[in-house]
């Protein structure tokens, strides 16, 4: 079992790709979470995708925001990963790879998130801070956090 990573820019992925990515945040984010909230905010039409695929299934995405569209620096955003495939731990892996594109594709290693607040420590691995005090996001804890 080969786990193969994707990116596209918005206008390049199919309805395909898009539908299982749009479906697996919606899995995540609405149903898991069990948050209603606007996902189909205009900015996935600005952003790149980046999927990990096993098995002809989509287990893990996230949205790589220019500079300029969520803040004046690049951000990762809709980091999902599947439920059943979690015990991968591909969550590193995906980080890795967004950080990578944002400095490849935008040449910058300055990168702010909104991060769920009981993800701290995982975001803290990936080399973020946190720079802002907890806020609510949809009924859910949040902090802004930054890398450089």
């Amino acid at each position: 079992m080969t786990v193969i990573w994707h990116f596209k820019n918005f206008d390049e992925l199919t309805t395909k790709e898009l539908y299982e990515i749009l479906q697996l945040r919606a899995e995540v984010f609405v149903v898991e979470q069990n948050c209603p909230y606007n996902d189909i905010d205009g900015k996935d039409l600005k952003c790149g995708h980046l999927w990990a695929v096993l098995e002809n299934k989509i287990i893990a995405c996230t949205r790589i925001v220019p500079p300029g569209v969520s803040y004046n620096e690049a951000s990762i955003g809709r980091v999902a990963s599947h439920a059943d495939y979690r015990h991968l731990k591909l969550g590193y892996q995906l980080m890795s790879h967004s950080l990578e594109i944002i400095e490849n594709v935008y040449e910058t290693t300055s990168v702010r998130i909104s991060a769920q607040s009981y993800l701290k420590n995982f975001y803290e691995k990936c080399g973020f801070k946190q720079v802002s005090e907890e806020y609510l996001e949809d009924d859910i804890p949040h902090m802004e956090m930054w890398r450089s």
